[in-house]
């Protein structure tokens, strides 16, 4: 197939930008031809603030630019990922206009919530899930703490969904969890316009064989990530006075200062800020158990998906994707979210029970196979295409009365 990938990078690399580069890399693969259309966020600051939310809205410049490639390459589908806030979701009309399909990936929850986490104040919130109008962010300055720049945001969802943009020129949505799945459809996506294809793991690197058998968390060191949760479940079991399961923590984040301390204080605990590869294949495949008790919904971490690869059973909240994708008993262990009692209780089991550890470890790494090879993945991925050329060939582009491109 022809397929050209639109994105938005973001500012700091993250799952999302390797997500987008692991699916080209895996259809030029297969001998699909791929083009791309990307624009970086550093790009904001040539912009001034109402120019970038009037961006935001309707690019002219971005659709012009999908338009003539388009125009060269003749796509069947144009597969967009971010499109916040330079594409805009104009590229959906420029690109249906010249007959490619349109397949919008699901990273996150933004076309419920603007600051696409559907999290606030240290706990989930659905404030603003099937508003057409998003107010309740604007007014807490969900967005980067800031009511106007909450307000561009809301203002694309609201306009858009006005326009019926989301509703009739995306051919196929996907979800990357079967609960971002259904929480889209509680929002208004229809039900038959979306499926679930998770992320994947490009090359197997093979079953570790956990001989370390510690705790890891590796990731963003963030609130939202549970960070808290961890360093608390730490100091409840350095309390206790037992033998500390051993935790190594890596990731930079605006949390790293409290995790030293967290270090500093329990010797069972050590922090890096960043390893690479092959150490941190080694250090995963090694690791007893993945630690990673997320407050927020996630979208599907891809650490959950390498964990398994490596046959690394995970540890996680039972609320959200993470919990979707983690069967309690068979890939990993469930708790409840931003329970810090019974996080230490779950991991200190874990870490004293060998035989747990390898049946865990077996039904993780047999996921990866069953779900999560690049194989099984670009079936997927081919199938959601084919399914979205049908759509297009069934409902005519739509061109709006006043189209600023």
């Amino acid at each position: 197939m022809r397929v050209l990938q639109v994105h938005n990078l973001y500012q700091l690399p993250g799952g999302e930008d390797r997500v987008v580069e692991d699916e080209r890399a895996l259809l030029e693969s297969r001998g699909h031809r791929v083009f791309t259309h990307v624009v970086h966020n550093d790009a904001v600051q040539g912009h001034g603030k109402l120019a970038l939310a009037a961006r935001s809205v309707w690019s002219r410049t971005s659709a012009a630019a999908l338009r003539a490639l388009c125009r060269e390459h003749r796509p069947d589908v144009a597969h967009f990922h971010n499109t916040l806030p330079l594409v805009s979701p104009s590229g959906y009309y420029a690109v249906r206009r010249e007959g490619a399909a349109v397949v919008q990936t699901l990273h996150n929850y933004r076309l419920l919530c603007p600051v696409a986490t559907c999290y606030r104040d240290g706990s989930i919130c659905e404030d603003c899930v099937g508003k057409p109008v998003k107010w309740p962010a604007v007014k807490h300055g969900c967005y980067r703490g800031s009511r106007a720049a909450s307000a561009a945001v809301a203002g694309v969802l609201a306009v858009h969904g006005a326009l019926g943009t989301y509703r009739r020129e995306v051919d196929a949505y996907i979800a990357c969890s079967d609960f971002m799945r259904e929480k889209m459809i509680e929002g208004g996506i229809a039900a038959e316009r979306i499926v679930t294809k998770p992320n994947f793991v490009p090359d197997d690197p093979g079953a570790g064989d956990g001989s370390g058998g510690y705790a890891l968390y590796l990731g963003r060191l963030v609130e939202d990530k549970g960070l808290g949760v961890l360093i608390e479940a730490w100091e409840r079991l350095a309390a206790s006075g037992g033998e500390v399961p051993a935790l190594r923590v890596v990731g930079k984040g605006p949390m790293a200062d409290a995790v030293r301390s967290l270090a500093d204080r329990v010797p069972a605990v050590t922090y890096r800020d960043w390893v690479g590869q092959p150490e941190l294949g080694e250090l995963l495949g090694r690791a007893g158990f993945l630690v990673l008790p997320t407050l927020n919904y996630e979208g599907f971490p891809k650490v959950i998906v390498e964990a398994y690869a490596h046959g690394v059973p995970v540890v996680t909240s039972s609320m959200g994707s993470a919990g979707s994708v983690v069967a309690e008993g068979e890939t990993g262990r469930r708790v409840a979210m931003g329970d810090a009692a019974e996080l230490a209780a779950v991991c200190w089991e874990l870490a004293g029970d060998a035989a747990q550890r390898a049946r865990l470890r077996a039904g993780a790494r047999q996921a990866y196979e069953t779900h999560y090879t690049a194989d099984v993945n670009h079936d997927q991925l081919i199938a959601v295409y084919r399914g979205a050329v049908a759509q297009r060939d069934a409902v005519p582009a739509v061109v709006p009365r006043h189209d600023p491109a």
